[in-house]
Protein backbone atom coordinates (compact mmCIF):
# COMPACT_ATOMS: atom_id res chain seq x y z
CA UNK A 1 0.00 0.00 0.00
CA UNK A 2 1.07 3.46 -0.75
CA UNK A 3 2.17 5.86 2.20
CA UNK A 4 -0.45 8.52 2.43
CA UNK A 5 1.25 10.45 4.73
CA UNK A 6 3.47 13.44 3.16
CA UNK A 7 5.68 15.75 5.12
CA UNK A 8 6.45 18.20 2.44
CA UNK A 9 5.81 21.57 3.16
CA UNK A 10 3.49 23.71 0.62
CA UNK A 11 6.64 25.12 -0.35
CA UNK A 12 8.01 21.80 -1.59
CA UNK A 13 5.21 20.66 -3.23
CA UNK A 14 4.96 23.68 -5.41
CA UNK A 15 8.66 23.13 -6.52
CA UNK A 16 7.50 19.79 -7.36
CA UNK A 17 5.06 20.89 -9.36
CA UNK A 18 7.15 23.40 -11.11
CA UNK A 19 9.52 20.99 -12.20
CA UNK A 20 7.23 18.44 -13.17
CA UNK A 21 5.42 21.20 -15.54
CA UNK A 22 8.59 22.13 -16.59
CA UNK A 23 9.93 18.03 -17.24
CA UNK A 24 6.38 17.75 -19.38
CA UNK A 25 6.48 21.17 -21.25
CA UNK A 26 10.20 19.76 -22.53
CA UNK A 27 8.77 16.42 -23.12
CA UNK A 28 6.04 17.82 -25.19
CA UNK A 29 8.15 20.07 -27.37
CA UNK A 30 10.50 16.72 -27.99
CA UNK A 31 7.41 15.28 -29.12
CA UNK A 32 6.27 18.23 -31.48
CA UNK A 33 10.10 18.48 -33.15
CA UNK A 34 9.83 14.68 -33.48
CA UNK A 35 6.51 14.63 -35.14
CA UNK A 36 6.72 17.62 -37.24
CA UNK A 37 6.48 17.19 -40.83
CA UNK A 38 9.87 18.73 -41.61
CA UNK A 39 11.08 16.29 -39.47
CA UNK A 40 9.48 13.71 -40.28
CA UNK A 41 10.83 14.22 -43.80
CA UNK A 42 14.21 14.69 -42.83
CA UNK A 43 14.16 11.67 -41.58
CA UNK A 44 13.08 9.45 -44.25
CA UNK A 45 15.53 11.03 -46.32
CA UNK A 46 18.19 10.43 -44.45
CA UNK A 47 16.99 6.72 -44.28
CA UNK A 48 17.23 6.75 -48.02
CA UNK A 49 20.26 8.38 -48.24
CA UNK A 50 21.85 6.08 -46.05
CA UNK A 51 20.30 2.95 -47.80
CA UNK A 52 21.64 4.32 -50.81
CA UNK A 53 25.02 4.71 -49.28
CA UNK A 54 25.02 1.48 -48.35
CA UNK A 55 23.94 -0.15 -51.92
CA UNK A 56 26.27 1.61 -53.63
CA UNK A 57 29.06 0.88 -51.08
CA UNK A 58 28.16 -2.67 -51.81
CA UNK A 59 27.99 -2.18 -55.22
CA UNK A 60 31.24 -0.69 -55.45
CA UNK A 61 32.78 -3.63 -53.70
CA UNK A 62 31.57 -6.15 -55.91
CA UNK A 63 32.62 -4.40 -59.08
CA UNK A 64 36.10 -4.16 -57.67
CA UNK A 65 36.38 -7.51 -56.54
CA UNK A 66 35.10 -8.88 -60.13
CA UNK A 67 37.62 -6.43 -61.71
CA UNK A 68 40.34 -7.65 -59.75
CA UNK A 69 39.21 -11.21 -60.21
CA UNK A 70 39.23 -10.37 -64.09
CA UNK A 71 42.58 -8.97 -63.67
CA UNK A 72 44.16 -11.69 -61.35
CA UNK A 73 42.96 -14.01 -64.55
CA UNK A 74 44.50 -12.28 -67.30
CA UNK A 75 47.97 -11.33 -65.19
CA UNK A 76 50.84 -12.97 -63.37
CA UNK A 77 51.81 -11.91 -60.21
CA UNK A 78 54.19 -9.21 -61.48
CA UNK A 79 51.14 -7.86 -63.33
CA UNK A 80 52.28 -8.88 -67.05
CA UNK A 81 49.62 -10.27 -69.72
CA UNK A 82 49.29 -14.02 -69.46
CA UNK A 83 48.86 -14.54 -73.57
CA UNK A 84 47.71 -18.07 -73.09
CA UNK A 85 44.35 -16.73 -71.95
CA UNK A 86 44.07 -13.33 -73.25
CA UNK A 87 44.56 -14.52 -77.31
CA UNK A 88 41.84 -17.28 -76.59
CA UNK A 89 39.03 -14.63 -75.36
CA UNK A 90 40.15 -11.81 -77.83
CA UNK A 91 39.31 -14.34 -80.86
CA UNK A 92 35.97 -15.13 -79.60
CA UNK A 93 35.55 -11.35 -79.42
CA UNK A 94 36.48 -11.15 -82.86
CA UNK A 95 34.36 -14.13 -84.02
CA UNK A 96 31.26 -12.90 -82.11
CA UNK A 97 31.43 -9.17 -83.24
CA UNK A 98 31.67 -10.87 -86.82
CA UNK A 99 29.06 -12.79 -86.39
CA UNK A 100 26.74 -9.92 -85.63
CA UNK A 101 28.32 -7.77 -88.75
CA UNK A 102 27.10 -10.36 -90.82
CA UNK A 103 23.72 -10.60 -89.05
CA UNK A 104 23.43 -7.37 -89.81
CA UNK A 105 24.18 -7.14 -93.14
CA UNK A 106 21.52 -9.91 -94.00
CA UNK A 107 18.83 -8.13 -92.24
CA UNK A 108 19.65 -5.06 -94.74
CA UNK A 109 20.37 -6.45 -97.63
Amino acid sequence: MADTSDTRTPAQIEADIKARRAALAETLDEIGVRVHPKTIVGDAKAKVVSNIDHTLGRAYVGVNRAVSDVKARFTDEEGAPRLERIVPVALVAVGLVGLLALGTRRRRG
